[in-house]
């Protein structure tokens, strides 16, 4: 009877439903196998990082330089936080899923430049003909308002025009003594008294004959009046030419 119902039982189980148990089995047990290996890689990474933690300490307290606190790191995977091995319909549903992109990080949009605020249009001017169109013209003449203005109160008078020079008068050298002639001193000019010559004009009177007879009456200095030509020189002042004068005899 109950080999009779055990083999009822087989034979009411679907054809390969052993085949599969089996192959999840050996899935199970190379999962299981894999995370036993990842973590003793982890616990061999972890005694790694401490030896070369505390090397690195024994290095600074050698140099003086006082070591830098170490980070804290994640704790470790253990055994008992491993997580439990994925059923069946895990890993189906593991294995047909594909892997997703992430995703492509937005693009920024061009930041639009800043648009200038465009000027209001200035209105024209009104132009001067408009105005003085709407201002009424004043009944009282022109000239009356020309004469009440204050600037033509208050503006200076015009200075008067300087005042020419009269010219000076012309020296009269025919009444200048004789002793203004070239080369008649004063004991000349004494004789020339006593005989009637005393001025230019005097001298410059005088004829051929009237100078020959003088000139022989001079005693010592007769034959001055000839050689320095002072009849000549008297009569050039005597007619107010001193440019003259100055141009054949010298400076006066």
């Amino acid at each position: 009877m109950t080999n009779t119902t055990s083999a009822s039982g087989l034979s009411l189980l679907p054809e390969g439903t052993a085949a599969i148990t089996t192959v999840h089995l050996a899935i199970i047990a190379v999962l299981a196998v894999l995370a036993i290996l990842g973590i003793l890689w982890g616990m061999r990474k972890k005694r790694a990082r401490t030896a070369a933690a505390r090397e690195l300490v024994e290095h600074a307290e050698e140099a003086g330089v006082p070591p830098a606190t170490p980070e804290a790191t994640p704790r470790e995977a253990t055994p008992r936080d491993a997580a439990p091995a994925p059923t069946q319909s895990q890993s189906q549903g593991q294995v047909a899923t594909p892997p997703v992109a992430p995703a492509p990080p937005p693009i920024a949009a061009p930041i639009a430049p800043p648009i200038e605020p465009t000027p209001a249009p200035v209105p024209p001017a009104p132009e001067a003909t408009d105005l003085a169109a709407a201002e009424p013209i004043a009944d009282e003449p022109i000239a009356a308002s020309f004469d009440a203005g204050p600037a033509t109160e208050l503006a200076p008078p015009a200075p008067p025009a300087p005042a020419t020079p009269a010219p000076a008068p012309a020296t009269d050298y025919a009444s200048e003594p004789v002793t203004q002639l070239k080369g008649l001193g004063p004991k000349v000019a004494g004789r020339l008294a006593e005989l009637g010559v005393t001025t230019i004009g005097d001298m410059s009177a005088l004829s051929s004959d009237q100078a020959e007879s003088i000139d022989a009456q001079l005693g010592a200095f007769t034959g001055r009046m000839g050689r320095d030509r002072w009849i000549e020189q008297a009569r050039l002042l005597a007619a107010g030419d001193r440019a003259g004068f100055e141009a054949v005899f010298g400076k006066l």
